[in-house]
């Protein structure tokens, strides 16, 4: 496979990484990254197919996992016990008891609260230009999962810090003064969620901590290390995700001039400026894909962002098509590992931006909206805009 040179900091890079993708994607299915010493799926095709693969996974071989630092203890313990880290038996385990707390019907019951939350905040904006980022679309996800969770909400800032915090751990950027604050969230995080986590098994509410601490699957519970992390990963995922895409949806939207929201816009929405552009996957056996091979401990980075504006999969891939037809994208991830959360961030973001956009139908960019150096995540820094 072809080799490709391209630091996921630069400054260009940030801003707009689709070209790379392109150029790199017209070398085949797969190149190879050389700033991350990795084999690339860059087409929708083989990022499909990686995802899928049972022969490959989130969790590292045992012969190859790396020791872990003693400062960076408590943050590896939490996420030992994440589903999204972890293969069948365990993950199959873990979320088939989140899903019992995480029902389609659970969901739904929370469309007259995201619906009101989003007017409570809209009658707050100001009349001069603002960073919607604050005011909305970092607000809606972290209030209603911190409800949906049944954890106060007037901590909903402590819970944006510490998951901001955790969530840089994953950056290209990350530096010792990242991970220090990661770790001290990660602590805090802790020793939130035990508190409340406490204070449910005590007294049981109707909220998904209640519901987690009561499931079982085969004489089977939750243990207190997994409750916590779970809750914790629910929280970091529940909005992480959701704020970029609603952030990176309005400026979209606005550098179109669309104005009208539609299931078939939000889907495109997701498609065409995704949150999250990079999801990892190990190689548990020796295999081949179309014409490459590859080994047991290689691993594999799926472009999430690339698969999306992949022209083989999409028309036009390149262009912004609210009323677009197609393959489904690759945002969400796939097989085992695709997003629980999904359902969820549609809901929200389709009565988010239909809010939006029927309160304040004149609303305009006030300021050149910029990404931020959170790659592999993708998100704007702020964005600047004026009701009028």
């Amino acid at each position: 496979m072809q080799t490709f040179s391209q630091s996921p900091t630069d400054p260009a890079f940030v801003q707009n990484p689709y070209p790379f993708y392109d150029k790199a994607r017209e070398a085949g299915d797969f190149f190879w990254w050389g700033d991350y010493a990795m084999a690339c799926a860059v087409s929708h095709k083989a990022v499909h197919a990686v995802l899928r693969d049972k022969r490959m996974g989130r969790e590292c071989p045992p012969e190859l996992a790396p020791s872990i630092p003693d400062h960076l203890a408590p943050f590896y313990a939490v996420e030992a016990h994440s589903m999204l880290e972890l293969e069948p038996p365990k993950h199959t385990r873990l979320r088939s008891l989140v899903l019992r707390a995480f029902t389609s019907r659970t969901i739904a019951a929370l469309a007259p609260d995201i619906t009101q939350l989003c007017h409570d905040l809209i009658d707050r904006f100001p009349e001069e230009p603002f960073d919607l980022l604050t005011a909305y679309a970092q607000p809606v996800p972290v209030i209603i999962i911190s409800r949906l969770l049944g954890v106060p909400e007037d901590r909903a800032d402590d819970l944006l810090r510490w998951s901001n915090a955790m969530v840089a751990m994953y950056q290209a950027r990350r530096t010792p003064e990242i991970e220090a604050a990661a770790v001290a969230a990660t602590n805090a995080f802790v020793d939130f969620m035990q508190r409340y986590i406490s204070k449910r098994r005590k007294t049981p509410s109707d909220d998904l901590i209640s519901t987690l601490i009561a499931a079982e699957e085969n004489g089977e519970k939750l243990s207190e290390e997994e409750l916590i992390t779970t809750c914790i990963l629910l929280l970091n995922a529940g909005h992480e995700a959701t704020v970029h895409t609603l952030g990176n949806g309005v400026k979209t939207l606005l550098e179109h001039d669309i104005r009208t929201i539609t299931d078939a816009c939000v889907e495109e929405i997701i498609r065409y400026d995704p949150p999250l552009h990079m999801f990892t996957r190990w190689v548990y056996q020796d295999l081949q894909i179309g014409e490459y091979h590859f080994k047991r401990g290689d691993q594999i980075a799926c472009l999430l962002g690339a698969a999306n504006r992949d022209p083989n999969a999409y028309d036009t891939a390149n262009s912004f098509d609210p009323a677009r037809k197609g393959p489904q994208n690759t945002s969400f991830g796939g097989g085992i590992h695709f997003c629980v959360g999904a359902p969820l961030a549609r809901l929200e973001l389709g009565i988010a931006l239909s809010t939006l956009f029927k309160r304040c139908p004149q609303l305009q960019l006030a300021a050149r909206a910029t990404y931020g150096d959170v790659y592999h995540f993708h998100g704007l820094e702020r964005l600047m805009v004026r009701r009028n």
